[in-house]
């Protein structure tokens, strides 16, 4: 067994959903002791970080029910079965934004919550954005407001926590870094 591996013995799958699987494993750790991790499955995200001709950054609101508030995103969203992430994050920045672009590169990819959770999200940057003449629709339980920020703008967000999450809060920092350059 390597250094700190869990062994998995046996797995429980408690509910399948349209987003999540929900399992819990009973593992053997590496002392020889036995434990239950309890552990969300994701097929992946992606989030695009927009900049606009003019230098502004776009971002979403929108309504997180597990927060129970509104706040303010870089777009974003969960991978297909099989999709490529870099066509998910053009798909979601169209969907979420009316742009599109034709030129984006990869930033980083991070896992969101490695102690409960699977999830890898890819982030991505353009700064190539065009609007789209008949931008597809939202999906029909998806509400969003498009906001167009400069960085302090951004910077100001957070610091009233409006930008709460982890995804925009890493762009917001890349973006200014990039401006340290």
């Amino acid at each position: 067994m390597k250094k700190f591996e869990e062994k998995t013995i046996k797995t429980t799958q408690i509910f399948d959903g349209k987003v999540v699987r929900l399992q819990v494993d009973d593992v053997q750790l590496p002392n020889g002791n036995t434990s239950k991790r309890e552990l969300i499955k994701h097929p992946g995200a992606v989030a695009i970080i927009p900049i606009t001709k003019d230098n502004k950054i776009v971002l979403v609101e929108q309504y997180r029910k597990p927060l129970e508030k509104s706040i303010i995103e870089i777009p974003a969203g969960k991978l297909e079965p099989g999709e490529d992430p870099e066509k998910t994050a053009v798909r979601e920045l169209e969907e979420e934004t009316g742009y599109t672009t034709k030129s984006i590169s990869k930033v980083t990819s991070f896992y969101t919550s490695p102690g409960f959770a699977d999830e890898l999200m890819h982030i991505y940057l353009t700064d190539d954005l065009e609007k789209l003449e008949n931008p597809p629709a939202l999906d029909e339980d998806e509400f969003v407001e498009i906001l167009e920020v400069t960085l302090e703008e951004a910077k100001q967000l957070v610091r009233e926590q409006r930008i709460h999450d982890a995804k925009t809060n890493y762009a917001i920092l890349y973006l200014e870094m990039q401006e340290l350059r």
